[in-house]
């Protein structure tokens, strides 16, 4: 029963998944001939026809891959394999945690397998047809290999820990669990951009000059007195741009990618960083800890009745009782209920963008910056200006172009 309560869920997620992907295929192709008066503006015939293009293979692949990782949960839960996996690893230490943890790390990395040639399609084939990625074959291997590195570097002594605690800790061991893991969380936030980032990219300062002096004053002038301005060979990998800041107190900083500083003009950059300072300035960054604070102790308090229930586990071939087991089948299913909840996410988000562009808007002293600004991001993203509402509504965590445009003017 609970594998049919299981199976109805993923086929709901699923169909609902591409029924969003149809109607936004749809719309996408409705306004294919012509931009429609509303968006007309922000892109150029040929810019707009390659966005177009750009979207719809985006959501044809986005497809296969939603089918294809469909698939595979439904071969993982009914062949047997997790049993099996976990007979290979359960002798290996019958009295302690390491091995629930080592099940875990490995388990983890043979699952991601599957997904491996629809990500080098992506990256290697889309990608590479609209001009965006900049990767080599070697770097992408590269990357993958070192991210298996860190999760056992990383993850494995963060599981043995968080498992560690049922022996200590007794009946109550989620409570700590969680404030472990979420400590481990905000630790990352400094750890992250000082030592896991440079793993992958190269951070530099940015060079003496008139733009790194408008920065810094815009950063002064606004309160947020970033300790440096980095910027990311983002370049490397794709065409793609972003901004963003990290860490917290005395150990914030701002990144810009090359390719950013590359497509815009000193003023549109100065504003994309008072929007960014705005999330800062706004809260926000506050405000998601929080939530993702209760939502993870939640998610923690959910895992104990389960690993606890006689059901669960055993319903997929696993041991009563055992919290490993509870942990991955967790990661594995919890998404076909959370998937619901992602518009309600995602309108706090939405909210979160409107706030942080109106602080651009006054900080710069008027729209016409951070406007420029996102119109020539929209443009060299290829960005897709006529989504179906239902699908920005569910999916997207930024308003559109023309929804931002119309908050940050007023309506002008």
């Amino acid at each position: 029963m609970v594998l049919i309560v299981v199976l109805v869920l993923l086929a709901a997620k699923v169909g609902a998944e591409l029924v969003l992907s149809f109607l936004n295929r749809a719309e996408v192709l409705r306004h294919a001939g012509k931009a429609p008066e509303a968006v007309a503006a922000l892109m150029d015939e040929a810019t707009y026809q390659k966005s177009v293009a750009y979207t719809l293979a985006k959501g044809k692949l986005g497809s296969v891959e939603l089918v294809w990782d469909a698939l595979i949960l439904v071969a993982i839960l009914t062949s047997g394999v997790l049993p099996w996996l976990h007979g290979k690893f359960a002798p290996l230490s019958p009295t302690g945690v390491w091995d629930d943890a080592l099940f875990l790390i490995a388990t983890g990395m043979l699952l991601s397998v599957p997904s491996l040639p629809l990500d080098w399609w992506g990256q290697f084939r889309l990608e590479a047809r609209f001009g965006f990625n900049k990767s080599t074959l070697g770097l992408w291997i590269s990357d993958k290999l070192k991210g298996l590195a860190l999760a056992l570097v990383i993850g494995f002594p963060l599981l043995w820990a968080l498992l560690s605690l049922v022996g200590v800790a007794g009946a109550n061991w989620w409570v700590w669990g969680f404030a472990l893991v979420f400590g481990f969380q905000l630790l990352m936030l400094v750890a992250y951009p000082k030592l896991i980032l440079p793993l992958f990219n190269k951070l530099t300062p940015l060079p003496e000059g008139d733009l790194r002096t408008r920065l810094l004053a815009l950063s002064d002038k606004t309160g947020f007195k970033a300790s440096t301005i980095q910027v990311m060979d983002g370049s490397k990998r794709s065409g793609h741009s972003n901004a963003f800041f990290t860490g917290f107190g005395k150990f914030r900083r701002i990144v810009l990618f090359d390719t950013l500083i590359a497509q815009l003009s000193e003023e549109e950059l100065e504003a994309v960083l008072a929007h960014e300072v705005g999330h800062y300035k706004r809260g926000h960054i506050p405000k998601m800890l929080v939530v993702g604070a209760l939502m993870m102790l939640g998610g923690f308090a959910l895992i104990a009745w389960l690993a606890q229930s006689a059901w669960f586990n055993p319903a997929f071939g696993l041991p009563a009782g055992e919290l490993a087991s509870a942990f991955l089948l967790f990661s594995l299913l919890s998404g076909l209920a959370t998937f619901w909840f992602t518009p309600v996410g995602n309108l706090f988000s939405r909210k979160h963008e409107y706030e942080a562009d109106a602080f651009a808007r006054d900080a710069m002293g008027g729209a016409g910056p951070i406007v420029a600004a996102l119109r020539k991001l929209a443009q060299k993203n290829l960005s897709n200006l006529t989504p179906h509402p239902w699908y920005s509504g569910f999916y997207y965590s930024h308003p559109t172009i023309v929804e931002r445009e119309r908050a940050v003017t007023g309506g002008a």
